[in-house]
């Protein structure tokens, strides 16, 4: 996710009109999220606001990961905050309680495979497209962390730094983190020596010397620069590039209209 930016300035945001988003005088960079933009848009008649966030995005191995969540007016667990700002063990809590208490909450993966075919900014986008799209309850509105969604016809707001502003989208940044962060742990027991389970999949050195010494697996990013010129070894050739790995035997919603 972005840094935060000068307020008054303007910032990149793939997807948004014109490309760039402006900085409200009035926002502020804070670490606790809040309901403030939430009620604004229950004051105005959308009923079920979805907060959504990625994860991922910059990983060289794994799929870039979305949720949604849709919470109770109000309500939020103790100690929400960004999911990267918090312990594991703290957002493993806040994961338990937010699909406990929320509305409605969903999430969507998008594989590696895919990443390569269409890239990475529109892996995210469809990630959170689905993300929204598998909610049980249909949202009314969105709340996004500086990616608009052009291909869903919700009223949408587009935020810089969003996972620190508002709470539907912090919770999201959490349920999000912690399940991409299992799948990993999986992945590294598939495919050992990169250290998956520690790195999630990002460039540290831990995962460097793994790709160095074996090759690429088949979750590795073959359109990421570190990635792109080296070799998959024989060790992995048998392995399917994108079978999915069941974390979570909650069932799946079905699929909601997004069309307005």
């Amino acid at each position: 996710m972005p840094s935060v930016a000068r307020r008054g300035s303007s910032v990149s945001s793939p997807g948004a009109a014109g490309g760039r988003l402006t900085i409200a005088p009035w926002h502020r960079a804070r670490l606790d999220p809040d309901f403030t933009e939430e009620r604004i848009l229950w004051s105005r008649g959308y009923r079920h606001v979805a907060g959504i966030d990625e994860v991922g995005r910059g990983c060289l191995a794994g799929p870039v990961t979305a949720a949604a969540v849709i919470l109770p007016p109000d309500w939020q667990p103790r100690g929400l905050r960004d999911s990267k700002l918090l312990k594991p063990e703290d957002r493993r809590r806040l994961d338990i309680e937010i699909r406990r208490h929320a509305v409605a909450w969903a999430i969507a993966f998008v594989s590696p495979e895919v990443i390569d075919r269409i890239n990475i900014l529109q892996a995210t986008l469809l990630a959170s497209t689905l993300a929204a799209a598998r909610l049980q309850v249909r949202a009314d509105a969105l709340l996004l962390d500086a990616v608009a969604l052009p291909e869903v016809r919700l009223h949408q707001r587009v935020l810089v730094s969003a996972d620190r502003l508002c709470a539907s989208v912090a919770a999201a940044s959490v349920i999000a983190k912690v399940a991409r962060d299992a799948l990993m742990a999986e992945y590294d027991e598939l495919y050992p020596g990169y250290a998956f389970a520690d790195n999630k999949g990002y460039a540290a050195p831990e995962h460097r010397a793994g790709l160095a010494e074996l090759g690429l697996s088949p979750i590795h990013r073959l359109s990421f620069a570190p990635c792109r010129d080296r070799e998959q070894m024989s060790l992995w050739q048998d392995a399917p590039a994108d079978e999915p790995i069941e974390i979570d035997e909650t069932e799946e919603p079905e699929p909601a209209d997004l069309e307005a």
